[in-house]
């Protein structure tokens, strides 16, 4: 698996090679330039080898320079996509969670085959309204950012119509241990637990259980989504990530496929769940 970044890097990287390359056929070294611009003198080299990333002003004078002004909106563009690879999550919940969960509908929308694998938690499209507000209540506590839960779980609950609604498929992947993780209240991981066998049922739905005990091919990792093989998006600590290079792209597909090569489906999956509930009830 890639690293979370190594897809910001290579886009700064490729920025970087198509300016080294207005610089070249304009014929100026990399100091040249710089004395030009008025910079220090390792600045170009370091845009050029993605260790620092330009400002939108910076490309302007560089195309200026270069007398390649006629570039500087796309490389301007390429910027842009470039920073929106990676969003900090302060940045896209400054006015509550309700934004995030909106910003990825049209997404879903256009999706066609959907790959999910978690570790850690049920994923969205498949959670209870219970169960997507006690992960929010618990998301807006850590990260203190406003209180619009409702308005969210509405959302995300919104979403779910995927499910049932146009020429959609869905194959999730996630760890016994989600079963079991004390993510909500008994009552509300009882009904979540009992959802997951009527939604792993739909006709558009393959779910798959890596059982406990199961002897690891691959070890557990960060839970990620791909989207036909448009894109993947990772969930981190800090941020939302989205991985656009094909070559990475193929990586997660293949660590996908591994992780359901290790998982159990239909009705070994079914007594898995069931297992939990049984759990559970032992616990009320």
């Amino acid at each position: 698996m890639p690293s979370p970044s190594s897809s910001v890097q290579q886009a700064k990287q490729a920025l970087g090679s198509r300016l080294r390359e207005i610089r070249n056929d304009a014929g100026l070294t990399g100091r040249r330039l710089a004395d030009l611009a008025g910079w220090h003198r390792t600045k170009v080299s370091k845009i050029e080898h993605g260790t620092t990333t330009p400002t939108p002003d910076d490309i302007r004078v560089w195309c200026v320079h270069c007398t390649a002004t006629d570039q500087s909106a796309d490389l301007i563009a390429s910027l842009k996509a470039v920073e929106g690879m990676f969003v900090e999550w302060r940045r896209l919940e400054r006015t509550g969670l309700r934004l995030a969960q909106e910003s990825v509908t049209p997404l879903f929308d256009r999706t066609r085959i959907f790959r999910a694998y978690e570790s850690w938690l049920v994923p969205g499209l498949l959670q209870t309204a219970g169960y997507t507000a006690a992960i929010l209540t618990a998301t807006a506590a850590r990260r203190n950012v406003p209180d619009d839960i409702d308005e969210a779980v509405a959302v995300r609950m919104h979403r779910q119509r995927v499910l049932t609604e146009g020429d959609h498929r869905f194959a999730v992947v996630i760890e016994e241990s989600v079963l079991r993780a004390g993510i909500a209240e008994v009552d509300v991981m009882a009904g979540q637990l009992g959802h997951l066998l009527t939604v792993g049922s739909l006709p558009s739905v393959s779910l798959g259980i890596i059982p406990f005990g199961h002897s690891r091919a691959l070890r557990p990792v960060e839970g990620f989504w791909i989207f036909d093989e448009e894109r993947v998006t990772v969930e981190l600590i800090s941020g939302f990530l989205t991985i656009t290079q094909p070559r990475e792209i193929a990586m997660y597909v293949h660590a996908f496929d591994s992780l359901a090569g290790q998982a159990v489906f239909g009705a070994a999956a079914r007594t898995l769940i069931a297992s939990a509930i049984t759990a559970l009830d032992d616990l009320s």
